[in-house]
């Protein structure tokens, strides 16, 4: 080699290709949107199984319409922007399988279309598509829903009959002895067609825990919480009330949020202290929307605050950069 020549290392061949420069991110994961969210539709299949066994046909057919919309207004939506289409990620058949859920299994089969709408079009793809949102779509939409034809959203059939009652109280029973624990826990109960099986969707929470789609802190933070409070001051009056504890936790849809919504990554924080700052405060507002709110649920309207904060959850628990001054300094 002459000395004058000059060595000029491009993606580390100086280093004999141990080293290659490429702009951030550096982590690399085999993880697509795509297997996340197959991962979120076979967790949720037990519960919605066991929902048209309860409710019959209707229980397949507002979900499945959610879905079928949800699709078509992002492809519609993205088509129309001139953006990539993203239909193929199966992200909008999660947002529609749990506004779905979300619905009372009744034949009011415009209520998922609408939603469906609102839910893609205006909380997801107006904001900029996937990853942009700063509420859960599903979420977003049921109470957008419920707001707007509020008797439809609370007209619910009983479980294994298909007469639609009106149960305007709540979105499935809670306190009162109304229904038996063990029929609120297995899901032989009236309700929206996802959330009436806690077992069920337990065990999708378990699957998605074992495949690390989501993280334990939001989950345990959140029921934690609620139990907390539930079991030390009753609603009603009182202390440490066991049953109407587990009733708290078996009803209102609280379990579905918790596990299948509240931990949503992008209306969710990054770090584990704010997934557990997060789950805490959803159990707190769940609480209190339930024993002061005029709409006794609570699960939906206490995420989609939190999804509110998110930004300010994140900025106050991010790592301290390595050498880096302290925050506020």
């Amino acid at each position: 080699m002459n000395e004058n020549e000059k060595i000029t290392p491009v993606d580390g061949d100086f280093y004999g290709g141990l080293l290659t420069v490429t702009p951030s991110p550096h982590i690399k994961h085999t993880d697509t949107t795509t297997r996340v969210m197959v991962d979120v539709l076979i967790a949720l299949a037990p519960a919605f199984i066991w929902g048209i066994i309860v409710f019959g046909l209707n229980a397949f057919l507002m979900p499945l319409i959610a879905v079928a919309a949800s699709v078509f207004f992002e492809f519609a939506v993205q088509k129309l922007l001139h953006k990539p289409v993203t239909v193929g990620d199966c992200s909008a058949a999660v947002t529609g399988l749990l506004l779905g859920f979300n619905l009372p299994a009744n034949d009011s089969y415009f209520l998922p279309v609408v939603g469906a709408a609102f839910a893609i079009v205006v909380v997801k793809q107006l904001f900029g598509g996937i990853g942009k949102n700063f509420v859960n779509p599903a979420l977003a939409a049921r109470v957008f829903l419920f707001l707007s034809w509020p008797t439809k959203m609370a007209a619910y059939p009983a479980a294994f009959d298909r007469t639609v009652v009106d149960a305007v109280a709540s979105a499935t029973p809670r306190a009162g002895g109304e229904v038996e624990l063990l029929d609120l826990f297995l899901g032989k109960c009236g309700g929206s067609i996802g959330e009436i099986s806690t077992l069920l969707l337990l065990v999708g929470g378990v699957y998605l825990l074992l495949r690390r789609v989501i993280t334990w802190h939001i989950p345990v933070a959140y029921l934690g919480t609620v139990a907390l409070i539930t079991f030390l001051f009753p609603q009603g009056g009182g202390f440490f009330d066991l049953t109407f504890m587990l009733t708290e936790l078996c009803s209102g849809g609280l379990v579905l949020g918790a596990v299948f919504m509240a931990t949503d990554y992008v209306t969710s924080p990054v770090t584990a202290k704010g997934r557990l700052i997060f789950g805490v405060g959803c159990g707190l507002l769940t609480v209190f929307f339930r024993y002061f709110g005029a709409y006794p649920e609570g699960v939906s309207f206490a995420i989609l605050v939190m999804n509110c904060l998110v930004w300010y959850i994140d900025k106050l628990t991010r790592p301290r950069v390595f050498g880096g001054a302290r925050h506020g300094k």
